[in-house]
């Protein structure tokens, strides 16, 4: 199974959307906040659209269900992650080590055999990944190891609910309503635990978000759902790699929008990435 152009293509264009969403959380003031309603938006788009399209087949909703469990604890571990360390540690770390996860799990649950492009893809755009934010680590930071220990486990989140996801999409036979659904049980699961933590002021800020809940919202339902199209046309493990480029796309995003410096190591982890999306095409 190659990746044609049009996958190649709607692979890039869920990485844009996914950095779009991240950059309207990082220009929040409340990321943990405007995380919920975000995903509490997409939860809502999903319920809205979803008595339009088939049911996903019954063989995916075990996946499914492991999918949703496993993101609720995901962005967990992305909170502990953050907590424990700087985020020029521990983001490098979750999103350069997931797709070599992904790309070892694929091949010993899925049996998805690459060719040696394809690995060295997979490992070029982890290394730029690694190159892009792991400098910005501040050093002597507080409990380092701990931060490292956490970034490490929500890596293999990642690779879990991937290889995961794309099973299950495979099974559905409605990639689009499978992702819906995910995507209704996880920020179900999300909001009620907000508001069971913090209610007042959770839905204050819900009822004061409610644009950058629908439009990141709607980013997010839109950039998982190609991405699971596209890994029901091409090897799931080619298709996480070609998404971490999402990591440049918010580097420019950054360097535009919000004034962040665009020097030489986000210019050879720009060049490793795209190299590595090169590599990843004739994988």
């Amino acid at each position: 199974m190659e990746m044609s152009w049009t996958v190649f293509a709607l692979v890039l264009l869920a990485a844009l959307l996914h950095a779009s969403w991240n950059a309207l959380v990082k220009r929040g003031r409340d990321k943990r906040l405007d995380t919920v309603a975000i995903v509490a938006g997409a939860a809502a788009i999903a319920l809205l659209v979803l008595p339009t399209l088939p049911a996903p087949a019954a063989a995916s909703w075990p996946y499914l269900a492991g999918s949703a469990a496993i993101h609720v604890v995901y962005f967990a571990g992305v909170v502990a992650s953050y907590r424990a360390g700087d985020l020029g540690l521990v983001y490098p770390v979750m999103r350069g080590l997931a797709p070599v996860l992904v790309g070892i799990g694929g091949a010993a649950v899925v049996g998805e055999t690459l060719a040696l492009a394809g690995w060295a893809g997979i490992a070029l755009v982890s290394a730029g990944v690694l190159v892009l934010a792991w400098p910005r680590a501040a050093p002597g930071g507080a409990s380092t190891a701990r931060a490292l220990a956490y970034a490490l486990g929500t890596a293999v989140l990642i690779a879990l609910y991937t290889i995961i996801d794309g099973l299950g999409a495979r099974l559905s036979g409605s990639p689009g309503a499978y992702v819906l659904w995910m995507l209704l049980g996880t920020g179900a699961a999300m909001t009620a635990y907000a508001l069971a933590r913090d209610g007042r002021v959770v839905a204050a800020h819900l009822r004061g978000a409610w644009g950058l809940a629908a439009g990141g919202g709607a980013m997010l339902a839109a950039a998982y759902g190609l991405v699971l199209w596209a890994m029901t046309a091409a090897p799931i493990a080619l298709v996480a790699a070609l998404r971490e480029s999402s990591v440049i796309l918010a580097a420019l995003i950054g360097t535009v929008l919000l004034g962040e410096p665009f020097g030489r190591r986000r210019l050879l982890g720009a060049a490793l990435v795209a190299a590595g999306a090169a590599a990843l095409k004739l994988g």
